[in-house]
């Protein structure tokens, strides 16, 4: 019995040394990109977190490779695509190579869970178009006065009684407040509410790591996901009862006109969907809106000079209005330099980082093997403050954007391609308009000179960056 012991491991052993010859054989044959997949189960998130995105990213750049390096993030197999290149291709395979993904802390926190795939991975035509007209600025001049009216009223109740205020957190109440009644016409401060304080759960654990325990930002997230559904379900059920009653055909906002759409079949959206198109403009319209927002606040109070040249074009437009007189399109347009610094804030300190895909078939980028189903991702921190594409990278300097602006494919906070950001317009106007009323009225200094910027699901400044109001005149 002995003697066949040899020969007994010999026979199992051989069919595992195959697979493992064919293996290595067929990795061997194709070139991953360079990179490291960090500690098992956890990856590199630990890094990504400690070292945030921009310098993440720039120390792989300069280890494996400027074109694209592998990684391991939310328990993924990732490739990160650099320079203006990585995002042209990104941009221009999807539904070719890519297809949409979001990582599991997003979907399970946000969406209807047994709607997830069908919402993400098959968005029709008509969806799809829809969303960008209703968004397009055709469409949004309509709402530029409302937009004004509601910057006075909230300066009015939040800012001019104090002396000092937080930037950051009052922002997200007039981004938060103003979605609100642009998509849904709601005006209720408490209706507002019951859906404010679990979106922030989300978007503060939208994400974290998938761990499903009490305490984790995840469950938290997931709990606060179900009741911004839940409210929304009551709200949509509720307009579509009035519409049917009132038998309205023209929608007097953006939740309306889902409720009113139809497909070449004459088949209306359901209420899941209207749910998960709306959740996505709201997560678009408050946390990177109000980043967006605080940072452009934050540079006009720490360079005098720009807030001095953006002053003047602000108060030109203002002087040439009646005191109660709306902003309108035509005012919008005239506010150039203020929309090149609020771009050149949106290169220094992006709201969103970038954004997610997964490869749906094997292909080759810069000599390596991407494959199938791996997760890619493009980030505006591979060329936004890269030299190759920027000169003197760290100043601001809203004459980039003069003329033609920046080479394609290097300023991106709004992504491209098919899938960028269908808001984009929207954020421009709301932007533009707060800074209109916040300089018209104050002159503002960081109360805290040094105080750091954190990464959560967008830059945040620690303190929620408080300022100090001087009114002109004073």
């Amino acid at each position: 019995m002995e003697v066949m012991v040899p020969y007994l491991l010999a026979l199992l052993l051989l069919p595992l040394s195959l697979i493992f010859i064919l293996r290595k054989r067929d990795s061997s044959s194709k070139t991953l990109p360079p990179g490291t997949s960090g500690w098992p189960l956890l990856g590199e998130n630990m890094e990504f977190a400690l070292l945030g995105p921009q310098k993440f990213i720039k120390d792989r750049m300069e280890k494996y490779s400027p074109e694209v390096f592998q990684t391991s993030i939310m328990g993924e197999k990732m490739a990160f695509f650099c320079g203006a290149q990585g995002n042209k291709f990104l941009f221009s395979s999807e539904n070719k190579l890519l297809t949409s993904w979001w990582p599991q802390s997003m979907k399970k926190a946000l969406l209807f869970p047994e709607f997830v795939e069908s919402s993400l991975k098959e968005v029709s035509a008509l969806k799809r178009s829809f969303l960008h007209d209703i968004l397009k600025p055709e469409a949004l001049k309509q709402y530029i006065p409302l937009m004004d009216a509601m910057a006075r009223e909230h300066l009015d109740e939040n800012w001019d009684s104090n002396r000092v205020v937080k930037v950051f957190p009052l922002s997200k109440k007039y981004t938060f407040d103003l979605a609100c009644r642009l998509f849904m016409s709601l005006v209720d401060p408490e209706e507002i509410k019951r859906l404010a304080d679990p979106f922030t759960l989300v978007t503060n654990g939208m994400f974290s790591m998938p761990i499903d325990l009490p305490g984790t930002a995840y469950n938290r997230a997931i709990k606060g996901g179900k009741m911004v559904r839940d409210e929304l379900m009551r709200i949509i059920t509720q307009r579509r009862k009035e519409l049917t009653e009132n038998q309205e055909t023209e929608g007097r906002d953006l939740l309306s006109k889902m409720l009113l759409v139809t497909d070449e079949d004459g088949q209306f959206m359901s209420e899941m969907e209207i749910s998960n198109n709306i959740i996505g403009m709201l997560v678009a319209s408050f946390e990177t809106t109000s980043s967006a927002v605080t940072s452009v606040l934050k540079y006009l109070a720490e360079l005098p000079h720009v807030y001095d040249e953006v002053y003047r074009e602000q108060m030109a437009i203002a002087k040439s209005k009646g005191a109660e007189d709306l902003l309108t399109w035509e005012d919008i347009e005239k506010m150039k330099y203020s929309w090149n610094a609020a771009r050149e804030s949106l290169r220094l300190t992006p709201p969103a980082q970038g954004s997610f895909r997964e490869t749906i078939t094997d292909f080759t980028y810069a000599g390596f093997t991407i494959p199938k189903g791996w997760k890619t991702f493009w980030s505006v921190h591979s060329t936004h403050k890269n030299p190759k594409y920027f000169s003197d990278p760290e100043k601001f300097n809203p004459s980039r954007f003069e003329g033609s602006g920046p080479a394609p494919f290097t300023f991106v906070p709004f992504g491209g391609g098919p899938r960028m950001c269908p808001g984009k317009e929207y954020a421009r106007l709301e932007v533009l308009v707060f800074m209109h009323n916040v300089v018209k009225r104050f002159k503002l200094e960081k109360d805290i000179p040094d105080e750091k910027i954190v990464f959560h699901a967008s830059p945040v400044p620690v303190y929620g960056l408080p300022v100090r109001l001087l009114p002109h005149g004073n």
